[in-house]
């Protein structure tokens, strides 16, 4: 083995024990530091040894404590199933998962039932609205989901003629309960009749007056998505990217052929009275030709014949004849009676 590759073999055996020798210093000080600060001071939080769901009474068989660094207890923990326990009968307000800390705002409070109103923030109101397997997004909409409200409806405007458009009343709207389930573990879709939202008293009023005024409809919202967005008013102009003024133009035409119809229809109408009194007409003259085809004929009587005799009469002569003498170059005439 040549003297290089030797001393490289080595080289790199020392270089790794060092590396061990400073990540274990290393990290003998970082626990050392920790347990000079008191993030590793021992305490315990109350988590549940079992899945729950809305409703769910709270027992000591299904809930365990867990050790817990005491600098990152979460706010409303409690430290002991002890002091958990302690007082009337508690119920999960919404689904715990397992090991998941059991927090005073996830469960009831003293004397309090597994209630909607004990799911209710503070000064909020829970309201119901009547939807369908459409307008309910076909079922998928879970209560703890966030939704926007939307309002179709008809107005009529100047020119008189309806029109439909669609607002976005609401938005990010927590859906409490559909139907008469609250429990946010609920994963299978149900077609539903209603939603209940949680809402301000001023938003309970606007989706109070919007159910009689229009027909309202939910959007599902992403998850993560809490925040409001700009909006406006979509008319049915918006479907075809066409003006009001192109609106209102096949809305004329489609008048002006609508007239042109009738129009024809009118005088096609006309034109069939015509034709149906000379049918009648001719019925009538039909009629009287039958009725004088039944009448017997008169008999026939021989026109007199008439026989005329043509007599040929010779015509006499003139009883006088004129008579002409040239005298040189001079007629001269005579009248002089005609011999017998």
């Amino acid at each position: 083995m040549r003297a290089n590759t030797l001393i490289m073999i080595v080289l790199a055996g020392v270089f790794g024990v060092l590396a061990v020798v400073l990540v274990n210093i290393w990290l003998a000080g970082q626990r050392s530091a920790m347990a000079q600060t008191g993030l590793v001071q021992g305490s315990t939080v109350v988590v549940a040894a079992m899945p729950l769901k809305f409703g769910d009474a709270l027992a000591a068989d299904k809930l365990r404590e867990v050790a817990w660094p005491a600098g990152a207890v979460p706010a409303g923990a409690f430290k002991s199933t002890k002091d958990l326990l302690a007082g009337d009968a508690k119920q999960a307000l919404q689904a715990i998962g397992v090991n998941e800390p059991i927090l005073a705002t996830k469960i009831t409070g003293p004397g309090q039932r597994a209630t909607l109103s004990a799911v209710l923030g503070e000064g909020m109101k829970a309201v119901s609205i009547r939807v369908n397997d459409v307008l309910g997004v076909a079922g998928f909409v879970f209560p703890g989901d966030r939704v926007d409200i939307l309002l179709t409806r008809t107005a009529r405007g100047d020119d008189g003629t309806d029109k439909s458009f669609v607002d976005v009343l609401l938005q990010s709207m927590k859906v409490l309960a559909i139907d008469q389930v609250a429990d946010e573990s609920k994963d299978s879709p149900t077609v539903v009749k209603s939603v209940t939202l949680e809402a301000s008293t001023r938003d309970a009023q606007k989706l109070t007056l919007a159910a009689g005024a229009g027909q309202l409809s939910l959007a599902l919202r992403q998850a993560a998505a809490s925040q409001g967005e700009t909006t406006e008013r979509v008319t049915l102009s918006d479907l075809t990217g066409e003006t009001p003024a192109d609106v209102a133009a096949r809305q004329a035409e489609l008048d002006r052929k609508a007239a042109a119809e009738a129009e024809a229809a009118a005088e096609r109408k006309r034109a069939e009275d015509k034709i149906a009194g000379l049918t009648q007409a001719v019925e009538r003259v039909g009629s009287r030709l039958d009725e004088l085809g039944k009448v017997k004929p008169a008999p026939a009587v021989a026109p007199e014949v008439v026989k005329e005799v043509v007599k040929y009469v010779t015509p006499e002569p003139p009883a006088r004849a004129t008579v002409g003498v040239f005298r040189g170059v001079k007629l001269e005439t005579y009248d002089v009676p005609r011999q017998q």
